[in-house]
């Protein structure tokens, strides 16, 4: 007959504890999936009890992703921060829902906490706080109130200007995508004046469009288009990376004899492309996972402090970086 001493080996926990979550002591203040844990263990070695982990109110996330499910599908750094949150929401046992670029912001369900995924205007941000005050932002950094976890933009800018100076180039290009035509992106914003610091930025090769493959190809073509091509290129994303390839290769340039180019995200096409492309690997699963639980943890802890978290990224050099 299975007893609490074997269910305390099992989880970990003492006799007494799993004696107390056995009986819904409201007392007791343990996380929920301890609770279910125990509840399974339970239920897995024939333990005889009449609370059911089903019982345990389960929390409600809503995931808000401010672009299209279209543009989700087309960049793997954004499937990847979203099959993170998912996955990481059926470990902890809570329910998920989401929405993509949302106009109205009017949703049956009550939820205990929002994911905040890209940039959002105020505007979206004040009707967001209507739904819920445990937020977090993922991807994006713009508030002082509430959780956020992303990459350091500015120091992956400067990371890769430094390496293309330590290859002694005297001529850095940038091509790069924008959310809002008027508002710069931040690498944008971080390379522009970081190679003018450092005496290397091309101003006449600084081209923005959007951030997908079409854009990089167009704008990659105008700047071969004027005939005076950069010593290097430090591209915003892989996406606009492989527009970029596939115009610089049509014109047979030779990279990276001709021109060497970093990108960022390292999708995995990333390592496939001809030539396979050097570029700056961002853990976007670790900022997904990450945010879920940090969010449930300032639920759970009534944390009002908000917290600021930077992911590691790595430089990846390949094939269209001289070595």
């Amino acid at each position: 007959m299975a007893t609490l001493k074997e269910i305390s080996i099992l989880t970990g926990l003492s006799s007494a504890t799993v004696s107390r979550i056995l009986n819904n002591d409201i007392t007791l203040s343990v996380k929920d999936e301890t609770k279910i844990k125990v509840l399974e263990v339970a239920e897995k070695i024939g333990y005889k009890t009449s609370l059911k982990a089903s019982n345990i109110e389960k929390k409600r996330f809503l995931s808000c992703f401010n672009y299209s499910e279209e543009t989700e599908f087309s960049d793997p750094y954004y499937l990847s921060i979203r099959f993170a949150i998912e996955d990481e929401c059926s470990n902890l046992n809570i329910l998920l829902d989401k929405v993509y670029s949302p106009t109205t912001f009017d949703f049956e369900n009550k939820y205990d906490g929002i994911l905040c995924i890209g940039q959002f205007s105020s505007e979206q941000l004040k009707n967001i706080e209507n739904i819920s005050k445990n937020i977090i932002f993922i991807d994006s950094c713009k508030t002082n109130v509430f959780d956020c976890i992303n990459a350091d933009l500015k120091e992956i800018s400067e990371c890769v200007v430094d390496f293309f100076i330590s290859c002694e180039f005297k001529k850095i290009g940038y091509i790069g995508g924008r959310d809002y035509d008027t508002i710069p992106d931040e690498r944008e914003e971080a390379f522009i004046k970081y190679s003018l610091l450092k005496n290397v930025l091309d101003k006449d090769n600084v081209f923005i469009g959007d951030f997908t493959s079409n854009s990089g190809y167009n704008l990659a073509l105008d700047m071969i288009n004027k005939n005076s091509l950069p010593d290097a290129i430090f591209i915003a994303n892989d996406s606009i990376a492989l527009g970029v390839l596939k115009a610089l290769n049509e014109n047979k340039i030779s990279i990276p004899k001709d021109i060497s180019l970093i990108s960022v995200n390292d999708i995995p096409a990333s390592s496939f492309t001809f030539p396979a492309l050097s570029t700056i690997k961002i853990h976007s699963d670790l900022m997904g996972k990450q945010a879920v639980r940090i969010l449930k943890d300032k639920i759970e802890t009534s944390r009002i402090l908000p917290l600021k978290i930077k992911v590691p990224f790595s430089l990846i050099l390949r094939e269209t970086t001289k070595q």
